[in-house]
């Protein structure tokens, strides 16, 4: 993404911009006015005119007061709210360009960073609209409209004024310039790097303690804090520096116009002496020189212009921190995926991907379901290995897996619409139910949620000559390109218990992010006898649950710790759940379903936070179920139990993938999968 997109979308829409803007030039114009009519009537009022003379003065400075507060009201109001209307839609559209690229897309993206760009630079772009444009196109309208006024009384003196702001504009961006730029510049990374380090001192506090190292973390956050308030005292002294400056040419404009004004002041009082009537009354003009109202509104006008007309040099000031954080942004996300990452599949693709006996019409104006044959789950008896095992050596990857042949293809079918769902949710929500009570008849409406899911069956997973690789940024020890599997055939039937063993760097993780569409994948993978590239990942999501080594545990109770995977579920399938995965009891103990879990889950074992991702996978109805190392943060003495318990609580109509780097009994798989070191 260019800096110049993130630019042009920080920018409100010009429908709910142009309101603030035009106010906000009435406000400041009133300002002005207010001034230089006080200044008139307070001077005209000396000399002791009729009442009626002061009437228009009188009524102008109380137009203008009001209009002074009504005005800058409705500006701050009006400009903000475009502001932050802009500012949602900007950051929405963010999250939406990054959201493709998690989590392996943004596998060695610092936390802290990322965070700083999501939510401190992009609030940073607010002032795009409310300290860089509106600014400067107020102030350019009323220095215009102040000169002609000006030099309309007395040209000299507006002469003289022109001159001073530009002065004034010129010479306050070059003192902000030169003792802000490096700071405008350095100030977004510095505060990203503090951010990046006190989240991961927070994060690991107790491994630093533990380790005796708080000391010289703490100094690395004391110096990276040095310098973070270096660059704020140096950015404060470039904005206190040219305030000064314009300060200082604003009293010099000021000077200006006493200097040209006290001798056409003079002239027009001993013309007025010598002429008498020639002057022209109530106007503060006469015919040779000036007034004294006008002399005065001259001397003052500049002091009010001024005041409005040191925004510019801010402005550039701002301009250069506003620029600084969109290329933050910008850089943060690319225009296109990188060619592992999958990206949405074309309306032709999607078209091209569905049997030909079902009708697509063009354009395709809402989700197409597309029914995908799925095989009959496999009976227990006949997956057990009694017969000879096959091995099969396919590039540095070992499959080893039953006999006999597969399954019969069933003719019913899994609805996998081309519309795409959350990640992780599962289909659920009304189309769900619909589906389960189609299926079961209107009995469903009465049994228990798990009892309808349970009628989903898995479908049967194909992968001939599969390869991945990671990200460039993701790579870790593999490098950039290289891929991390590659030639792997594989046959996993419905309601299977496949085992992925293999030591640590053998692609076991990345065959299950391909299986989940977080990695791009070459050759072929199909689901039910679908190509999985020609589906939206989110599709592929809604049939396949990752349940990763070290599930994400949210810093709320169990209950919302559950319903985020099926917001539908009550109370009473929260707690069967549990029962399935053996945490109803604990859970009872604790406090039920408001039981805190902690931050990460420090509450709960690592058994435990298995088990409630279970739970999850469960609620959310995938099919098909991986899990990555579930035994790892697990004794050893409950390692078997714990992998029992995961297995009978999938249940035999879901598929279960394995992952794991120690043995497995082998009671408890039908099929093994042995991945050597691939890639390096």
């Amino acid at each position: 993404m260019r800096t110049a997109d993130v630019l042009r979308l920080a920018q409100p829409r010009w429908r709910l911009f142009a309101p603030g803007l035009i106010v906000g030039v009435l406000g400041t114009v009133s300002a002005v006015a207010l001034l230089a009519t006080s200044a008139y009537l307070i001077t005209r009022a000396a000399d002791q005119p009729p009442i009626l003379y002061l009437s228009i003065a009188i009524v102008g400075v109380r137009a203008f007061a009001l209009g002074r507060a009504t005005f800058r009201y409705l500006d701050r109001l009006l400009s903000h709210s475009a502001a932050f209307r802009g500012l949602a839609e900007l950051r929405v559209g963010i999250f939406r360009r990054l959201i493709p690229l998690a989590p392996d897309g943004l596998a060695q993206t610092r936390r802290g960073d990322l965070l700083s760009r999501l939510v401190g630079d992009v609030d940073e772009l607010q002032n795009l609209p409310l300290r860089v444009v509106q600014p400067l196109v107020t102030a350019v309208v009323v220095a215009v409209a102040s000169v002609i006024v000006v030099w309309i009384i007395l040209p000299s003196a507006g002469i003289a004024l022109a001159v001073a702001l530009a002065l004034a504009m010129l010479l306050g961006t070059l003192v902000n310039l030169r003792l802000s730029a490096r700071a405008d510049r350095d100030l977004a990374p510095q505060r990203a790097d503090f951010a990046d380090q006190t989240l991961d001192f927070v994060v690991g506090l107790d491994v630093l303690t533990a380790f005796d190292a708080l000391d010289a973390r703490l100094a690395d956050l004391a110096r990276t804090e040095s310098r973070l308030t270096r660059s704020t005292l140096a950015r404060a002294a470039g904005a206190g520096a040219t305030a000064a400056a314009v300060s200082l040419l604003s009293g010099l404009a000021t000077a200006a116009a006493l200097w040209f004004g006290i001798p056409a002041f003079a002239a027009g009082v001993a013309a007025a002496s010598a002429a008498g009537a020639r002057a022209t009354a109530g106007t503060g003009v006469l015919s040779i020189g000036i007034s004294g109202p006008a002399l005065a509104v001259i001397v003052l006008v500049p002091m009010a212009v001024f005041e409005i007309f040191g925004a510019v040099p801010l402005a550039a000031g701002a301009w250069r921190q506003v620029r600084a954080s969109a290329t933050r942004v910008a850089s943060a996300v690319p225009d296109t995926l990188p060619p592992e990452i999958p990206a949405e599949p074309r309306v032709d693709t999607l078209i091209a991907s569905v049997p030909a006996s079902i009708h697509v019409p063009v354009p395709i104006p809402a989700p197409i379901p597309v029914p995908v044959p799925i095989p009959d789950p496999v009976p227990a008896s006949a997956a057990a290995p009694t017969s000879a095992a096959r091995h099969h050596e396919i590039g540095s990857a070992k499959f080893v897996g039953t006999a006999g042949p597969h399954p019969q293809t069933s003719p019913s079918g899994i609805d996998v619409g081309l519309g795409g769902v959350g990640v992780g949710v599962g289909r659920g929500g009304a189309a769900e139910f619909a589906e389960a009570e189609a299926r079961t008849g209107a009995r469903a409406r009465d049994e228990p949620l798990l009892q309808r899911v349970e009628a989903r069956r898995a479908p049967a997973i194909e992968l001939r000559g599969l390869g991945a690789s990671w990200p460039a940024r993701a790579t870790g020890q593999l490098r950039p390109g290289q891929p991390a599997l590659r030639g792997l055939e594989l046959s996993i039937p419905s309601g299977a218990r496949l085992l992925v063993e293999g030591p640590s760097g053998s692609g076991k993780t990345t065959l299950a992010h391909v299986l989940v569409r977080f990695l791009e994948y070459s050759g072929s993978f199909t689901i039910g006898g679908v190509e999985a590239r020609t589906l939206a990942p989110a599709q592929v999501r809604s049939m396949i649950g990752l349940c990763e080594q070290n599930p994400y545990i949210f810093d709320a109770n169990l209950r919302q710790n559950l319903l985020f995977a099926r917001e539908t579920a009550s109370d009473d399938d929260l707690l069967a759940v549990l029962d399935r995965v053996a945490l109803l009891d604990w859970a009872l103990e604790r406090g039920g379903l408001d039981a805190r879990l902690g931050e990460r889950g420090s509450l709960v074992s690592g058994g435990q936070a298995q088990r409630i991702a279970l739970a999850r996978m469960l609620l959310a109805d995938f099919p098909v179920v991986i899990f990555d190392e579930p035994t790892a943060n697990v004794d050893p003495d409950r390692v078997e139990r714990l992998l029992v318990d995961l297995l009978e609580a999938a249940g035999p109509e879901r598929t279960v993938i394995l992952i794991s780097h120690t043995d497995v009994p082998a009671a408890l798989v039908t099929q093994r999968l042995r991945l050597g070191t691939v890639g390096w």
